[in-house]
């Protein structure tokens, strides 16, 4: 397990030249000499570089998974090496918040991808970091929460908001990897299906943009005019999600809101329909509902 994982890790550096220039950098400069950083990450092979570049500059590192279900569990061994590693997939939710204050006891800044770092310091007083650092929309959307009710307690960087987060890893990034987490899990053809992107942030244009290279006809649900005359104007039907829901095949949701598909909307779709979620949390298809008016619920492939 930790030759795979090694692996995978070297293949990834090969293809991250700005972060081994910056890890050059931090090699000679030692700028987190003696500073401890934790993280909730995504724990794979991309992270794993991320972590070492971290070590180089002088940090010492405490890691976590910020997804019970994403933890690659060989890179997470093979990354024990030189960070305080605590992650394996299939965490239950007790052990997956364990996890999170283990990391949260042992840091001076922190490193989020859903601010649940974040929000547990602040909910239970655990640690006491100095800054953090937050990854994705709807991470920024729980901290911009906590500064309008003025509970903030230590600044937070919002790298979502960076260009080079949002033009290049949301709408590329992220837009073909749901197009390809979608084929590889339901082994479906795109071409000529009716695929509903509902929401037309930077992810949903990406989205929408490799759905329709597959040879979908994408339809985008956005409730911000602004975006719906965008997202018209690049070439996408546009319409609401209640009208949408009776003729997709599939749908995506990349909203970072709660609820966006609902039990209204359930009830419309076609059977078959395929539903998946690009946001980070679990909350954006409203599954309670969905299992309410369900006959029967069973597992037909790997993660489907």
């Amino acid at each position: 397990m930790m030759e795979s994982g090694l692996k995978k890790i070297r293949w990834a550096e090969k293809n991250m030249k700005v972060l081994g220039k910056i890890r050059r950098k931090f090699s000679e400069e030692k700028p987190f000499d003696g500073i401890r950083i934790g993280i909730a990450l995504h724990l794979e092979a991309k992270t794993a570089v991320l972590i070492e570049t971290l070590v180089e500059g002088g940090a010492e590192v405490y890691a976590t998974s910020c997804n019970p279900l994403t933890t690659q569990d060989d890179v997470a061994m093979a990354i024990s090496e030189i960070a305080e590693v605590r992650a394996w997939r299939g965490e239950t939710e007790e052990e997956y918040y364990e996890n999170l204050r283990f990391v949260l006891r042992n840091s001076d800044f922190v490193i989020d991808d859903g601010a649940d770092l974040i929000v547990l310091n602040h909910l239970e007083g655990i640690g006491n970091p100095k800054g953090a650092c937050e990854e994705t929309t709807t991470g920024i959307r729980r901290v911009n929460a906590l500064e309008r009710e003025r509970k903030l307690k230590f600044p937070v960087i919002g790298v979502n908001d960076s260009k080079m987060k949002y033009l290049f890893d949301n709408r590329f990034g992220t837009g073909q990897s749901v197009i390809d987490g979608i084929m590889r899990s339901t082994n479906s053809l795109l071409a000529g299906k009716n695929f509903v992107v509902i929401g037309y942030g930077w992810c949903g244009r990406g989205i929408a943009m490799r759905a329709r290279g597959m040879g979908a006809k994408v339809i985008v649900c956005e409730v911000d005019p602004v975006r719906a005359v965008e997202a018209l104007l690049d070439g996408f039907e546009v319409m609401k999600i209640s009208e949408a829901s009776r003729i997709g095949d599939f749908f995506v949701t990349a909203t970072g809101c709660k609820d966006v598909l609902r039990r209204e909307h359930f009830l419309e779709m076609r059977e078959g329909a395929i539903l998946a979620n690009a946001g980070h949390f679990n909350v954006e298809i409203n599954l309670r509902d969905l299992e309410e008016i369900s006959t029967e619920i069973k597992e037909v492939r790997n993660c489907v």
